[in-house]
């Protein structure tokens, strides 16, 4: 189990400046996150591929990826 100072920590480590990571629970608002579990594919162009809510067996997720891909 981790706490949140711990959580942050490695999150910062992990996370690169394009990402906007920290505190504020305003990013969420950025891509229409209304609850978590929650995942959204962004291209390397910036563009936001796909979105969705909870957890997909890998069937699914291999087809999402694809996509990504092929992109």
């Amino acid at each position: 189990m981790s706490d949140l100072d711990s959580t942050t920590k490695r999150a910062d480590e992990l996370l690169t400046s394009n990402v906007s990571w920290g505190l504020d629970e305003s990013i969420w608002d950025l891509y229409d996150i209304l609850g978590q579990p929650a995942s959204v594919m962004i291209s390397g162009d910036d563009i936001v591929v796909d979105s969705w809510y909870g957890v997909l067996g890998e069937e699914e997720l291999r087809k999402k990826f694809d996509l990504l891909a092929s992109i």
